[in-house]
């Protein structure tokens, strides 16, 4: 397994501080926020994402993803889901990403599955031509890995799969081996995070906090999965909460070890 950390928790750092922080502290890869408020994002030209393709290559950092805001069965027309996802594809195919990240974002809609399953079908042909899969976190609506599974079963399409972010099938009352029983045939990769109880999800260290991580990276493992493991700290949503940069090196040391240990 590789280990990654996102920009979502060191908000709007320059791409430059953002990969001195990966190689300091050892981490093979990135997950950037696509996001307006950061210094990647589909708003950019071409110019300047050949400068962040440039600034990976010579830190030796792979973009792990890139990680939008697109609402698969938001309540709109279809068209103005899918440009946001189409730009957020070009995105990565231009940066060499080889995954993009949406939410269900279903909200209560009884419809929400069919909805999600038919913008992302086409979402996935036009990744295929790009090169990269788009990826439905497990998130609001579709909580866990058995929610996400009915969307991703309908779509069936090999662009189109899963990104676990453990703390939301956690909260959504779900095991570790059954979310990955449900997603493993789709998984892209995992995001992983620590947080003190299902009501203080403010971020803690890896290893602080309630969420299984290590009984995950274990599951991983024995399962022969050697995809990325992504560390998400919400930062960008938690202000008080302790510096990323000051975690990294332990949220590091703790994952190798997980991932040593499950082999």
């Amino acid at each position: 397994m590789k280990l990654a950390f996102s920009t979502l928790g060191v908000p709007g750092l320059p791409v430059a501080d953002v990969l001195r922080l990966a190689t300091t502290h050892g981490y093979h890869g990135v997950e950037l926020r696509a996001h307006p408020e950061e210094p990647v994002h589909p708003g950019i030209g071409a110019e300047e994402r050949a400068d962040v393709v440039a600034a990976f290559k010579d830190a030796g950092v792979s973009v792990v993803g890139v990680a939008g805001y697109a609402r698969l069965a938001d309540e709109c027309a279809d068209e103005v889901v899918l440009d946001e996802v189409r730009g957020l594809v070009e995105l990565a195919r231009d940066l060499g990403a080889p995954f993009v990240r949406v939410f269900p974002g279903g909200g209560e809609r009884a419809d929400a599955d069919a909805v999600a399953a038919r913008r992302l079908g086409v979402a996935a042909e036009f990744a295929a031509d790009a090169g990269v899969r788009v990826l439905m976190e497990t998130h609001d609506s579709h909580r866990t890995g058995a929610d996400a599974a009915r969307v991703l079963g309908a779509v069936g399409h090999l662009h189109a799969g899963a990104l676990w972010d453990l703390m939301h099938t956690w909260l959504g009352g779900e095991d570790v081996a059954d979310t990955f029983a449900a997603l493993g045939p789709y998984l892209g990769y995992v995001q992983v995070k620590d947080v003190a109880s299902a009501d203080d999800t403010t971020p803690l260290a890896l290893g602080d906090g309630v969420l299984p991580v290590a009984e995950c990276v274990e599951l991983l493992g024995r399962r022969g999965w050697d995809g990325w493991l992504c560390w998400e700290y919400e930062k960008r949503w938690y202000e008080g909460a302790a510096p990323l940069p000051e975690l990294l090196g332990g949220g590091r040391e703790l994952l190798a070890r997980l991932v040593s240990d499950s082999a």
